[in-house]
């Protein structure tokens, strides 16, 4: 069995071992097992059934990584992405109104997108045609839209008619634990413990029980069925003019974030280079089809994880790591009644921690040029101001293009920023701002 591994993988030729392999996989997991309890409950606001969602969850993770590592044999796993579950539960069916079913149809409709460029070759036109400031800012806007749902889920931010938002109640167990939680989780990071956000969300919850009359509904049992969410999607709902914007959020922050993840973690593990490039090809196909599988399983857009890279960091270099981290997503089937009892103020600490960590992009802008600057800023501040990735989108893009236009910079702008910023002025003249 390990020359079968050793030849299938080649791992002599990425001068590694099966033991190495399996304990970064095993990294891997840890440090991203916390999407487990985060996906369930951001879809769950949405009216999903938490129990699918789970199932859902655990099943894309497993499947979309099993492709990643057997077909690219990269050390990469993939798992429903944060921002995007958020931007699924809290914008498009809690905001717009549309229901989880047609948004599913959404995401299988971008995946089909993302599937067709990702053959086609486009997507590293497309990539190449829109301006790094306003893809450093579509990650620190996604950051900052987290945070305000994760204040929100603690606690500690509260709606004002006065203000719009202002305090909320600190004397509350719920508030209280959120805080320690966050702290723990960013000691236990800035110690390099493995697994410093999953622990912060366990070590929330057990609190929990104790002070914050959360019930325990135990750890292990047969996993819940997921008919309520497989094959649930509305596919024609989706294609309907008024979800037009919908699909092209889904579609460019999945192309971002994915694409973004996928040549970082290569990078940092030594696999760009002449003659490995082929397995970057697949690698991109691997997570365009996990997309639209996920939809189908009934979980919002699926894409490779950047805490892969501590899988990296600790030795991993081919498909047996992420062989490993879906072994054990498969196996946390079995743990549904623990993630049932995981309250909203447990993973609010998680999703406030990883929001902060988004915001670090905004360094890379050209604080000098403020065509470039202003357009990502207008895109950041947008997104949490006004509730809406799809906003804060919009607004950058089409302040970017009337920018340079006013400026006498129009060849700056590739074709593709023109297409989009058009996209969603005629949007906003057409539907309006929702």
């Amino acid at each position: 069995m390990d020359q079968v591994l050793k030849r299938f993988f080649r791992l002599e030729e990425h001068g590694t071992t099966i033991r190495t392999e399996l304990l970064a996989g095993l990294t891997t997991f840890l440090t991203m097992a916390y999407i487990l309890f985060i996906n369930p409950s951001i879809l769950g606001d949405a009216g999903m059934p938490r129990d699918a969602v789970f199932v859902a969850t655990c099943l894309i993770a497993a499947l979309g990584t099993l492709v990643m590592g057997l077909y690219a044999n990269y050390p990469i796993a993939l798992a429903p992405g944060m921002g995007l579950n958020a931007y699924f539960a809290y914008v498009v069916v809690l905001g717009m109104g549309y229901t989880w079913q047609v948004a599913l149809g959404a995401v299988f409709v971008s995946g089909c997108l993302f599937l067709v460029v990702t053959l086609t070759g486009l997507r590293g036109l497309i990539i190449r045609g829109i301006p790094l400031s306003l893809r450093y800012a579509i990650a620190a806007g996604i950051g900052m839209f987290l945070a305000l749902i994760a204040l929100k889920s603690a606690g500690i931010v509260a709606t004002s008619p006065a203000t719009y938002v202002t305090l909320g109640d600190l004397h509350t167990p719920q508030a209280v634990l959120a805080v320690l939680g966050f702290i723990l989780i960013v000691a236990l990071d800035r110690l390099k413990v493995t697994g410093a956000i999953l622990i912060g969300i366990l070590a929330v919850t057990i609190a929990s029980f104790f002070f914050a009359d959360n019930k325990f509904g135990g750890i292990v049992s047969m996993p819940p069925s997921i008919e309520p969410t497989f094959l649930q999607l509305d596919i024609m709902g989706a294609l309907s003019v008024g979800v037009v914007n919908v699909v092209l959020v889904f579609f460019l922050v999945e192309l971002f974030d994915a694409t973004g993840t996928l040549m970082g973690v290569a990078r940092r593990a030594g696999l760009l280079v002449p003659g490995k490039m082929d397995r970057m090809d697949k690698a991109l196909l691997a997570d365009s089809a996990a997309i639209f599988a996920g939809s189908l399983l009934g979980t919002s857009s699926t894409t490779a994880y950047i805490e892969s890279a501590s899988g990296v960091q600790a030795g991993g270099r081919t498909g047996l790591t992420a062989l490993m981290v879906a072994a054990l997503f498969l196996a946390s089937l079995f743990i549904a009644p623990l993630a049932g009892s995981v309250p909203a103020y447990a993973t609010a600490p998680a999703l406030f921690y990883v929001a902060c960590l988004m915001l670090r992009d905004l360094t890379e802008l050209d604080w000098d040029e403020s065509t470039e600057v202003v357009p990502a800023v207008i895109t950041a501040l947008a997104m949490p101001f006004t509730y809406s990735i799809a906003n804060g989108l919009a607004f950058g893009f089409i302040s970017y293009a009337a920018l340079k236009l006013f400026t006498g910079k129009v060849k700056e702008v590739h074709w593709m920023v023109w297409l989009i910023a058009i996209i969603f002025l005629v949007k906003f003249i057409v539907i309006g701002g929702h």
